[in-house]
């Protein structure tokens, strides 16, 4: 890896700061300054930036309880985005893998790897995700098993051609549901309830595939995920 580079991925340099940082002789390769940005940075070199080793990160997994008002974004819109609860280095040039709505809580997984992000987005993957949902009317009784069956068939969408994937959904009281759904249409809960003549209110997802949100993370706060959760993917 050019040395630049290297410099770019262990810290929060820009590339033109960290070519500044070696023109003024502030890099150090196994003890010897290095200006030239283009310096290969052999395997096991001892790198360092004012004499305080640097050493470049390696791929990160994280689980995120994600809180109200905030963006799956990498950018900070309307409402802040989810990446700004990350103290870490380069957390803006992490991705999102799932996103939820502004006004949707629960499990995010945020990462710098691509290829297992595509194993847990891609529609040929459908891979399931469970999500606790609150609604505005209560489901009657006598509703329940054709509710149950209708959703475990596929529901038609407005303005959708082909209806949704099978989803299983349980009932917790009448009035609160899970759902566990394969697909990410464009608000699909919220879509799926209001073809059933019901508004959600609320929408908190659990599980995505085998990880399940540690519950002892509160709204906004996160941890890297266990070497077990990463290879469940």
């Amino acid at each position: 890896m050019r040395l630049d580079k290297y410099l770019c991925e262990s810290t929060e340099l820009s590339r033109a700061d960290a070519k500044k940082c070696l023109h003024r002789s502030e890099v150090t390769c196994d003890g010897v300054v290095i200006k030239n940005p283009a310096f290969k940075v052999p395997d096991g070199c001892d790198v360092r930036l004012l004499d305080e080793p640097v050493s470049v990160r390696g791929i990160r997994y994280i689980m995120l309880n994600k809180p109200m008002d905030t963006l799956c974004s990498n950018v900070d819109e309307v409402y802040p985005s989810v990446l700004s609860l990350l103290d870490i280095p380069k957390a803006y040039s992490l991705h999102i893998a799932g996103r939820l709505d502004a006004d949707t809580t629960g499990l995010v997984l945020i990462t710098d790897d691509g290829q297992w992000s595509h194993r847990l987005t891609s529609p040929v993957k459908a891979c399931e995700k469970r999500y606790r949902v609150w609604l505005a009317d209560p489901i009657p009784e006598d509703k329940v098993t054709e509710m149950v069956e209708w959703f475990a068939k596929g529901v038609a969408l407005k303005a959708e051609k082909v209806p949704t994937k099978p989803a299983v959904l349980e009932m917790i009281s009448a009035s609160e549901v899970l759902l566990t759904i394969t697909e990410g249409k464009y608000h699909q809960v919220k879509r799926m309830f209001a073809a059933a003549g019901n508004k959600v209110v609320g929408l908190h997802r659990e599980q995505i595939g085998e990880i399940e949100l540690d519950a002892q993370l509160a709204a906004g706060e996160w941890r890297y995920l266990t070497q077990e959760e990463v290879e469940s993917v």
